[in-house]
């Protein structure tokens, strides 16, 4: 892996995005490697020492994760780290304040707003957006908190008058996927790829030849391997807020840029639909 120092802002999130594919010893590896004290003098013997491993297993975990080898991870992962983006990244501790506290969570969705936009595959997100605006049908599958950002969705798309159905329950995503057609989209949400719920839904709509989609945080999952288009999102997480926190702002964004994409490919018929729907609830607030 080299990297230019333009690019070194990504380091991070590519790392993190392969981390299903690590064993637990491993994921301790690159966690020693993310944390304040690693920089370009760190030992090798430090990092086995730290991880409770031999510094043959730290190479050879360095070479997985694609590095030449332990002083190009150093090199890289140091110059990562000293990106204004990693360094927004700081874990809650019982001493902190409420400002401190408020502060870090900000901070924490920052980098994984900023560092999700750097890893965003730019022909994929295009084909998303075409695939989607030209659907006859769209259903979106989720389950728990990926069920309410599936349903965030659903809400901008019918302010712009496009109709979508969005799916929380095993039997429903299957009868729905089971009655789709070619052309068709199915947009799936699952931060860690592996809600087997969601993953049977999309294996059923691919066989029936609809467009599969995965919004997910991670890269290598058998969700991912089982859709057409993939967009990850990527998040540091914590012990206390987990990865979901910050990684739900990220796809909620994700989205957001899609609905905005969408709009902007008939911006006229877009536009006309907003003030529909805007006025249909009009009556509803409190003047």
């Amino acid at each position: 892996m080299s990297e230019t120092p333009a690019e070194h802002s990504t380091v991070g999130a590519r790392l993190r995005l392969m981390r299903p594919m690590l064993t637990p010893l491993e994921c301790r590896i690159l966690d020693i490697a993310f944390e304040e004290s690693f920089d370009g003098t760190t030992a090798l013997s430090h990092i086995a020492d730290q991880a409770g491993v031999s510094e043959a297993m730290v190479v050879k975990t360095a070479k997985k994760l694609g590095f030449a080898g332990f002083r190009d991870l150093r090199e890289q992962v140091s110059a990562y780290n000293a990106q204004p983006s990693a360094a927004l990244h700081k874990e809650i501790s019982p001493e902190d304040t409420q400002a401190d506290i408020i502060r870090k969570v900000f901070n924490t969705a920052t980098q994984a707003l900023q560092e999700t936009l750097a890893i965003i595959d730019m022909d994929v997100f295009a084909k998303v957006v075409d695939s989607i605006f030209h659907a006859p049908r769209r259903d979106l599958y989720g389950i728990g908190g990926s069920a309410q950002i599936a349903r965030d969705v659903a809400h901008k798309f019918l302010r712009i008058g496009l109709r979508s159905m969005v799916h929380d329950d095993a039997h429903m995503m299957l009868m729905s996927a089971s009655v789709l057609e070619p052309g068709d989209v199915v947009m799936a949400f699952s931060h860690s790829g592996r809600t087997t719920t969601v993953i049977d839904g999309v294996k059923e709509a691919k066989r029936r030849g609809a467009t599969t989609i995965a919004i997910s945080n991670y890269t290598h999952s058998p969700l991912v391997d089982s859709v057409d288009l993939v967009l990850c999102s990527t998040a540091r997480g914590s012990p206390l807020l987990g990865e979901n926190a910050a990684a739900r702002v990220a796809q909620l964004t994700i989205m957001d840029a899609v609905f905005a994409a969408i709009a902007a490919k008939d911006y006229d018929n877009a536009e006309r639909n907003l003030e529909r729907t805007s006025a249909a609830v009009a009556a509803k607030r409190e003047r």
